[in-house]
């Protein structure tokens, strides 16, 4: 732990609010995005390196973070993909003994502005009262005029592409070439952890980015496709709609996750809202509508599909729920091998209550 003097720094809303606390590491300045708020009790570093959080300021509404450090084997891409962190008590001093460093220092290594002692629950509670926006987090405290200023020309988050900043650019692969399956990964964003369970299910894994043609990722001669989570919003994403319009249409069997499950949605003519707030955590509730029972998930999402829509597609069964909300959570197209969740099984970090996902998966691909 470094000691040194904190600045004082501040988290200002589009709405005019204004919430006060102390920067942590180095970096001083300011860091635009959405607002939003997750609700895991662990598992911060899998949360700051996820695509899904592409340009987010992230709350994290547990009491303490960054307390077991972080360790670079359990990263779930290259680099911290939000913009901003606010929490309420910072954790300098890392007591996991498999951790590589703190918190701090890799924060600092991917230049992230992070904010400690905030009331996170106050901002929590407001920000479920008035719905996504965005904000600003800044050691100018003594600026606020000019911040509000740049914060007014921000686009609303619904309107920003953010996949083609997330994808790969180039295919790559991932996992033994001798294993027994073959699946082609369309990467909207893709965490690593779902290449890991992928690949230890026995299968040999080429992800292409969010781009690539159809018959490209054929050439691969895959015996099913996954399309990824990611972040934004998908009624942005009109190239790869067609791409997975495609991909749907070849009648080889398909999973879709988070993103991938809002796209797949989308290309069968369902509609996809913008929600007032996501669902971000580990804990989020989830009914299978098949077996009756419930299952703890981890989701990331800012987008849903519009339960109505779904109802009133004779094509599309709603398999999920969420009983939050009563959101979508999962559908399968009933002629068709395909099927999507709005969550992330067996993601890290996580529960593992939907893993037999993978296996339904890949029973498809001998039928």
């Amino acid at each position: 732990m470094k000691y040194h003097t904190r600045k004082n720094a501040l988290i200002l809303l589009e709405d005019g609010t204004v919430f006060f606390g102390k920067a942590v590491g180095d970096q001083e300045g300011s860091a635009y995005g959405e607002i939003c708020f997750n609700t895991g009790m662990s598992g911060y570093q899998e949360l700051m390196t996820d695509p899904s959080g592409h340009g987010q300021i992230m709350v994290t509404t547990t009491a303490h973070t960054g307390g077991y450090g972080v360790n670079k084997a359990e990263m779930e891409s290259d680099r911290i993909h939000l913009a901003g962190l606010v929490v309420r008590n910072f954790g300098y001093h890392n007591s996991r003994i498999a951790s590589d460093g703190s918190l701090e220092e890799f924060m600092n290594e991917n230049n992230l502005l992070a904010i400690s002692d905030v009331d996170t629950r106050a901002l929590t509670q407001h920000i479920l009262s008035k719905g996504a926006m965005n904000a600003v987090i800044s050691t100018e405290t003594d600026n606020v005029a000019e911040l509000k200023n740049q914060l007014s020309k921000l686009n609303p988050a619904d309107q920003e592409e953010r996949v083609s900043k997330v994808s790969t650019s180039q295919p790559y692969y991932f996992g033994t070439e001798d294993a027994k399956h073959r699946v082609a990964v369309l990467d909207l964003g893709v965490k690593k952890s779902f290449l890991t369970r992928l690949a230890e299910h026995d299968c040999y894994i080429r992800v292409f980015p969010y781009n690539a043609t159809l018959e490209a990722m054929e050439a691969f001669e895959p015996n099913g496709y996954f399309i990824s989570n990611g972040p934004g919003n998908p009624n942005q994403l009109k190239e790869t709609l067609s791409t997975v319009a495609a991909i749907v249409a070849s009648g080889k069997p398909v999973f879709g996750v988070c993103l991938g499950h809002q796209v797949i949605g989308l290309s069968q003519g369902i509609t996809v809202d913008k929600m007032k707030n996501g669902h971000r955590g580990l804990n989020h509730p989830v009914k299978n509508l098949r077996t009756g029972k419930g299952e703890i998930t981890s989701q990331n999402n800012g987008f849903v599909l519009n339960k109505e829509a779904v109802e009133a597609n004779a094509d599309v069964a709603i398999t999920h729920i969420n009983l939050n909300d009563e959101s979508v959570a999962g559908i399968r197209l009933k002629d068709k091998p395909v099927f999507s969740v709005q969550f992330h099984p067996g993601a890290r970090p996580g529960p593992e209550d939907s893993l037999y996902l993978y296996d339904e998966f890949f029973a498809l691909f001998d039928k």
